[in-house]
């Protein structure tokens, strides 16, 4: 244990900075370092911790009940294209005006996109309403088979 004015004055002679690093001990520790290569190297470590962090995002792709064939071949490219970037997919399709009273229409829609997708992901969520839209969501690949979960029953689920 060193008095604090001998701590004090180690420090000058060093032209370091005394840093208290244990506040709530009997007596308080504290060492002698350079403050501000010790902010930078903390900052650093900081900086690479949040950039190995994993990132949890969510894209969403948007279609209609009544979309065409080549429209929905190029929803289905897009939404490969993110699940293979490692993000989540929400599909979801809106419905507009009176095309809600058939739900059954967006279900298709929803089954085929999962489906065509189905080597790369799996389907976190099922079909789901939210006000005028019918979604699920897609996370990248998984073991749990896309088609069986979408919501269909007997040989729709199977097909």
């Amino acid at each position: 244990m060193v008095p604090l004015e001998r701590a004090l004055a180690l420090a000058e002679e060093n032209g370091l900075d005394l840093v208290e690093v244990s506040p709530n001990q009997n007596p308080p520790v504290c060492k002698l370092l350079d403050y501000g290569r010790f902010k930078f190297v903390q900052a650093k470590k900081a900086k690479e911790a949040r950039r190995t962090q994993a990132r949890n995002e969510q894209r969403e792709v948007q279609l209609t009940p009544r979309i065409g064939e080549h429209d929905i071949e190029a929803k289905i490219k897009t939404v490969r294209g993110l699940l293979t970037d490692g993000a989540k997919v929400k599909v979801a399709v809106k419905f507009r005006g009176r095309e809600i009273t058939h739900p059954d229409l967006a279900v298709k829609v929803l089954r085929r996109v999962a489906e065509a997708v189905a080597a790369e992901a799996k389907l976190e969520r099922p079909p789901m309403m939210e006000a005028r839209s019918l979604s699920i969501i897609l996370s990248p690949a998984g073991a749990q088979p896309v088609g069986a979960a979408t919501g269909g029953t007997g040989e729709d689920a199977q097909n």
